[in-house]
């Protein structure tokens, strides 16, 4: 079993920046991949950012792209999201997400969520 604890979310200012992490804990070594994604109210989930273990490819959302960086750090289980020039729109709870596969089957679990909130 993984599990997911977000942090790092807040309210900014519109051109602010924000660092957001997802710590993991439990069966680390069956994440194959991570992911950022948000959810804006009465919007559906949509992708961020990814990134790949192994090859550590970064994947990123063109709502998004140029601004934010996705990382991470092995040594810690933790993964980072990189937010910079902040837009009103980017308004949204942001989750984490780790897939892997452990037991025989492929597994998503994802975090509680951290709420960032962007004011003009």
């Amino acid at each position: 079993q993984v599990r997911l604890v977000e942090s790092g979310g807040g309210l900014v200012q519109a051109g602010g920046s924000l660092r957001l992490s997802c710590a993991a804990s439990g069966i680390i070594f069956s994440i194959n991949k991570w992911g950022w994604y948000r959810q804006a109210p009465g919007k559906q989930r949509d992708l961020v950012a990814s990134i790949t273990n192994g090859d550590d490819r970064p994947n990123y959302a063109d709502s998004v792209n140029g601004r934010v960086t996705i990382s991470k750090d092995d040594e810690t289980s933790t993964v980072f999201l990189q937010i910079n020039n902040l837009k009103p729109e980017d308004t949204a709870v942001y989750y984490c997400v780790a897939r892997g596969y452990n037991d025989s089957r492929n597994f998503a679990t994802w975090g509680q969520g951290t709420q960032v909130t962007v004011t003009s």
